[in-house]
Parts: structure tokens; sequence; C-alpha cells
């Protein structure tokens, strides 16, 4: 039977609202404190290894010729089980998959339309749901991707941007709303994803997409679904993507979405990949303004993973798993001013944690810490470390600076972390200093 948008309507309207909706903080807990997800952009574009989408849209090539794609698109090689045991293994507590981009070819079997890879592609088979089920089994949060836009669809008012766009047509306008209800409905009731990363969304108003009500759709058949930003005004984090965020994004919740290389989907000749240091410093300076890491992983159109993308996978693996104390339900850190280099905070906020991106050429420095300090050690082997105070006087309210030994043996090969146990929730001085007027 075709769902259309009216059928739609009548289950949303005829399905009892939560009235006792999760509070924010608890549905984004998961959320918050996961800090690395995995973005798969995998389509058809992987065949020859162009731009998803924006190749035909900015003229590079025709929409013809970008759709001839279709018939090399196999996934021959495509091990589910492989992928999420991999993204598991790189400490990703979340992961998502692009179920359907701007060119509109959707990687599940759709019945609200014929573009998909089940019926268009050599592929023959539903790529989301075994991507679900193996995600699940890990133990990894599911997000998928859905593109509002859609510009591949016959009813979307464009396919390029020179072409000229239609505004006044509302019968094809709802007809197109009424499809992208449509497959969310089915991604829902499939899938039931935790999270969805929508995109395109700057095409159109909240009206036009029918914002609100889609949001609300899908709250009432999981209220503790997590929406991203790129939805007119109705999610519940904001999604920096490729640049890092010099101060931390106004929202409470954040997460930076960010290449291997250069591109979001498998390009033969993008061989300009991030080190495993290079993306672990990336990591740790989200991690230091409360945010998340969303990194892009392009398989090709077999379905395997680069070679490049995998080792950095495995790398950044190693160091999240020895490191997983000062990662996984961190909160933002400290001001810059107290500590050259990135921090953060354990929930209690009575462990400071300090990032050593470089290697100390004598003792590190941590200034106006009113706490007292039980102990100090290295995350991952545990040693002690030494540490001495210096500038401490009897007659002034300035804490003295904090002096750590960091000797060469306790060094990790891509960055270090110094735990800073105190004696209560950290308390730090921030203000001007003073002057001696008695002694």
């Amino acid at each position: 039977m075709k769902i259309t948008f009216l059928t739609i309507l009548a289950v949303f309207i005829a399905t009892p609202i939560f009235s006792q909706e999760l509070p924010d903080e608890k549905r984004m807990q998961w959320f918050e404190e996961a800090k690395l997800g995995i973005f798969i952009h995998w389509g058809i574009y992987a065949v020859n290894g162009i731009d998803e989408s924006w190749s035909f849209f900015n003229g590079y090539i025709s929409h013809g010729d970008y759709m001839k794609q279709l018939i090399g698109f196999n996934a021959k090689n495509y091990k589910p089980a492989e992928w999420a045991k991999l993204f598991k293994e790189s400490g990703a507590r979340y992961a998502v998959l692009t179920s359907k981009h701007h060119d509109g070819v959707a990687l599940w079997d759709t019945q609200c339309g014929d573009l998909d890879v089940v019926k268009k592609t050599p592929a023959k088979i539903d790529l989301v749901q075994p991507f679900v089920k193996e995600l699940r089994k890990n133990k990894v949060k599911v997000g998928l991707y859905y593109s509002l836009l859609d510009w591949g669809h016959p009813d979307y008012p464009n396919k390029t941007k020179f072409e000229k766009r239609y505004e006044s047509d509302t019968a094809k306008w709802n007809r197109f709303v009424e499809f992208n209800f449509c497959q969310l409905a089915e991604l829902t009731e499939k899938f039931n994803p935790d999270l969805y990363w929508f995109d395109g969304d700057w095409e159109q108003s909240a009206e036009r997409w029918k914002a609100h009500e889609l949001s609300e759709m899908l709250r009432t058949k999981n209220p503790n679904v997590i929406l991203n930003s790129r939805i007119q005004g109705y999610g519940d984090y904001a999604t920096p993507e490729q640049g890092l965020p010099i101060t931390r994004p106004g929202s409470p919740y954040w997460e930076l979405c960010m290449t291997m290389n250069d591109s979001w989907g498998f390009q033969h000749n993008d061989k300009n990949y991030k080190t495993p240091n290079q993306v672990i410093n990336i990591l740790v300076d989200c991690i230091n303004k409360g945010g998340n890491l969303l990194l892009g992983v392009g398989p090709k159109a077999d379905g395997t993973i680069p070679d490049e993308q995998v080792n950095i996978l495995k790398e950044l693996g190693r160091w999240t798993s020895k490191h997983s104390e000062a990662i996984y339900g961190t909160r933002a850190g400290i001001p810059a001013d107290h500590f050259y280099g990135p921090t953060a905070t354990n929930k209690s906020a009575d462990i400071l944690y300090l990032y050593l991106p470089y290697n100390p050429k004598g003792q590190i420095m941590l200034k106006g810490l009113k706490n007292k300090i039980n102990r100090i050690y290295v995350v991952g082997n545990g040693t002690k470390l030494n540490w001495d105070i210096k500038m401490k006087q009897y007659w002034s309210a300035v804490p003295g600076i904090v002096y750590i030994d960091v000797p060469e043996e306790v060094l990790d090969e891509q960055v270090t972390v110094i735990a800073v146990l105190l004696d209560g929730k950290i308390d730090l001085y921030r203000e001007m200093g003073q002057v001696i007027e008695s002694n």
C-alpha cells in the first residue's frame, strides 16, 4: 500500500502524544557523553569518485551522466559486520549513514518512490538494514542522514543551481513534502534510529518543509530521538562543518563533522589525509569545548573502506581505548588562561584532565587552582607524578603555580593525558591578583 501524506498525518493525529517527554538533559545524555561518532557518506558518487550530488548541481557533470553511476554501484564487498566492528574499535559511540543524499538515491528499499539501490543498481539489496543491525549488535548508537532537499525528484523545484525554480506550483510542492514525510515514516518504522542527521534545509523555509510537523511526527514515534540542527530551528544540537570552532558554539550540545581527507565520499585522487595525530588533536579540541567529533568515512562503491581510513581509525582506537577515562562523559575544560593546552573535567568536576599535544621541555604549569591536590597521575598507565607549588604567599588569596613533572617515559606517541585529582569540585581564581598591604 502506498503511504500518503494524509495517511501519515492521520496516524500522527491518532497516536497519543507523550505528554511527559523526557527533559532535554536526559534525552541528550548519551550524545553529550559520546564524544566520537563516524559519518559514512556512501552512494553512487563513489563509482566515479566525484563530489556527492554537488558535482551535477554545480554543473561539473550533467545530471544524466551523474546518474549513469547507478549501473556501477554493486556493493559486492559490503560487510556491515566488519564496518561496525571497526567503528566500535575506533572508540566511536555512534555512527551516521547517508540513507539518502541530495541526489535522491535511497540506500534502502523505499516504497515511496523508485529511486533506490535495490531497484536501480546491481547492489539489489537494502544497505541500511544490515548496517543498523550490526551497529546495535555492537552497542553503537544508530544515526541516519537524510537530505530534506532532493535534486533528483521530479517535484523538487530544481536539479542544478542554473535552473529557474518554481515558486507557485503548490500541487508539486505538496507532493514533494508528502514524499519526504513518507520516506521518514518508513525510516522510523523500519529502523527507528537514535538520531536523524538532516541536511539541505537552507533551500526552503521551516514552513515549506513543514519542519515543525515533521519533528513532531518523529518525536511522537520515538520521544527519545535526537535531531541535528539542520531542520530550520527544530533540532537539538549545532553542526559546524569542516572548520574547527575557535570558541565554543552557543548551543549546549554540538558536534564538528569533519572529513579524514578533503572529501566526504570516496574520491580516488584525494590523498590529502590528515594524520592520526591531527585527527586525535582535533578530537581533543572538541572535548575541550564540550562537543563531539563526527569523523567522515567514505567507502568505495564495492563497500570496502580505503586502507588509509582504516589505519586512521585503528590508531584512533588505540588512543581512545587507552584514554577512555578522559574522553567519554567528560565536560568542557577550564579557561585557557590556566593551562597551556586543552583541558576537560569529569562529570563531577573533581578531576581535571590536561592534554599534552606536545612533548614538554621541563615541567608543565597549572595556574589559579584554589583546590588542594590529592593526586596527579598519567591516564592510561596510572603512573603517579610529582608536583610542586611555587609563588604561594601566605598573605595573598592568589593561588600558587602548580608545576608538574612529566617524565619522557610516560609520554604517549600521540597525545598524553594527565589527571589532577582534587579535594572537591574544581575552584579557580579568576581575579586580577593582589598587592601586599600588610606583612
